[in-house]
């Protein structure tokens, strides 16, 4: 009998990654009574990415009291792995929805998201991975870095408060203070967007707007970053601001390329924390999915990632997606033999998600009675 291996997304709003594995495991069995199957929760380095992680390594949720962007105090989980690592997501202690309605680019901070990566390491991790997506921030990680013990210093050699709005007043990073413990267990930092620190394409200009920042506020920023990203550079010894990825998260990915972190797409360094490679062994074939099959899905999203590591071992890949974009063709995305779509006829968006999981479970059982017929 066939062994299948279920590894989805979480669909998002609509069926969690556990609800589809059942779901898909339900229409196996019917269709190859008798089958073997495993399930791993997967998720792409965005939000979701700890709860995945957790289930599927057996790992505990910890949750400390943190300075939220505007520095209230905010309650962040993020997860302790049984091999000792932590994976954090700087969203639980610095993202967009805790300042709903209040968002100030000037005054936020990672300070919290910095909090988070020290309460692991007082806690012994053994290396971190931190996810650095959906940030309300734009201090190009300064926050984070006085968290872990760095200093931000003016001309005359006073403390410089870690927010966007004083940036431009930073003279000298001292990074001497810097939690040792960090470099020791290592800091690998999921981020897929390759935007660099400043200029047009950079933290500000780009992702500003999107955090409320007007366009005087745009250029004030800019001007700031500018000159924090001198003194960053010069106490790291490398030009950290024109690196692909420096300017995710409001420019922490700057931030932790200054402290040595190593910048990977959030979905390869999801399947290294599950260890999707030896999950694959004795797997006959794949199936994996998320809410939508785009042009976006080939580009750091759970089915390509999904797809390329079933390649690389030799194990066929089918997905099952919400709805499959009418552009996508066969071959677009390497390693996935076939799609499989919930939405079957035009229907509002209310009407779809309001019928998310008979959808999944209609699209899953046809999946494995076609595959029966090929087996045949």
């Amino acid at each position: 009998m066939p062994r299948f291996l279920f590894a989805c997304d979480s669909f998002k709003g609509t069926l969690s990654s556990v609800r589809t594995a059942e779901l898909l495991a339900e229409a196996a069995e019917r269709h190859f009574p008798g089958c073997g199957w495993a399930a791993v929760p997967m998720a792409d380095g965005g939000e979701g990415t700890v709860d995945a992680v957790v289930a599927a390594t057996g790992g505990e949720k910890v949750t400390a009291q943190v300075d939220g962007p505007l520095g209230d105090p905010v309650q962040a989980a993020y997860g302790m792995l049984p091999d000792g690592g932590a994976v954090i997501e700087m969203a639980a202690a610095s993202g967009l929805p805790l300042v709903a309605g209040r968002e100030d680019v000037l005054a936020a901070s990672t300070l919290g998201t910095g909090q988070l990566v020290a309460h692991a390491l007082d806690r012994g991790a053994r290396g971190v991975a931190l996810a650095i997506g959906g940030s309300a921030t734009n201090d190009g990680g300064s926050g984070f870095l006085v968290a872990l013990g760095a200093r931000l210093l003016d001309a005359r050699g006073e403390e410089v408060a870690p927010c966007a709005a004083d940036l431009g007043r930073v003279a000298a990073v001292d990074l001497s203070g810097l939690d040792r413990r960090l470099a020791s267990a290592g800091l690998t930092v999921m981020c897929d967007v390759g935007n660099p620190l400043l200029g047009e394409q950079g933290a500000t200009r780009v992702f500003g707007p999107q955090k409320g920042a007007s366009p005087e506020v745009v250029e004030r920023v800019e001007e700031g970053m500018a000159a924090y990203a001198r003194a960053l550079s010069k106490a790291c010894g490398r030009d950290v601001a024109s690196v692909p990825g420096a300017g995710a998260a409001g420019g922490l990915g700057a931030a932790c390329l200054a402290v040595g972190a190593a910048l990977r797409p959030g979905i390869d360094t999801v399947l290294d924390l599950v260890g999707f490679e030896g999950l694959l062994r004795g797997t006959d074939l794949v199936v994996t999915g998320e809410g939508r099959l785009d042009a976006q899905t080939a580009h750091g999203k759970v089915v390509s990632g999904v797809a390329a590591a079933s390649r690389r071992a030799g194990v066929p890949c089918v997905a099952v997606a919400g709805s499959v974009d009418e552009g996508y063709r066969p071959g677009d995305i390497p390693g996935l033999a076939a799609a499989v779509s919930c939405v079957t006829r035009l229907e509002p968006l209310e009407q779809v998600l309001a019928h998310a999981e008979e959808n999944f479970a209609a699209a899953a059982d046809r999946l494995f009675s076609l595959l029966a017929i090929d087996l045949a």
